[in-house]
């Protein structure tokens, strides 16, 4: 499959196809041969290609939609990683019945993950997750802005 969106080439998407079409054989390679990227890294690409989200900014916060289907509330991690990345992943597994046999398996499986790199303004303590119909909303409150600095005033002595 060709990087083309609309019949246009696109590099970024030739890129994209390009890291997530690695064999296993080739990632982590441990020899003195060359280095592709780890098999950590091509599953968490995957992992955050596969995963819809949508960012709104409102007036006092910022929410975080993303997709979490057939996932319950204690299969989805909400974390801060290096005091500005929110992390969301979760997992969706097969379910494993022995009397079943799967005739068609169309369902995503596999794990979910989204990073976003939170603004300046983003209050690190305020951070609530709801998870309702399988759609997470992430909502991270504003700092309130800045008050204005009021100019000092020195009083002139006359000598």
């Amino acid at each position: 499959m060709e990087g083309r969106v609309f019949g246009l080439e696109n590099p970024l998407v030739t890129a994209l196809q390009h890291l997530l079409d690695i064999p296993d054989g080739e990632a982590g390679n441990a020899g003195g041969e060359k280095q592709g990227p780890t098999r950590a890294y091509v599953r968490d690409a995957r992992a955050m290609a596969a995963t819809p989200a949508d960012v709104k900014e409102l007036p006092g916060a910022y929410a975080f939609v993303v997709d979490m289907p057939g996932l319950g509330s204690g299969d989805i991690n909400v974390q801060v990683e290096d005091e500005r990345v929110l992390v969301i992943s979760g997992e969706r597994r097969r379910e494993e019945k022995e009397d079943a046999k799967y005739v068609r398996m169309e369902r995503r499986m596999g794990k979910l993950m989204r990073k976003f790199v939170l603004p300046e303004n983003a209050d690190m303590e305020k951070i609530s997750a709801v998870c309702r119909d399988g759609v997470l909303t992430v909502s991270v409150e504003k700092l309130p802005p800045p008050e204005p600095k009021k100019p000092k005033t020195i009083q002139v002595q006359v000598a």
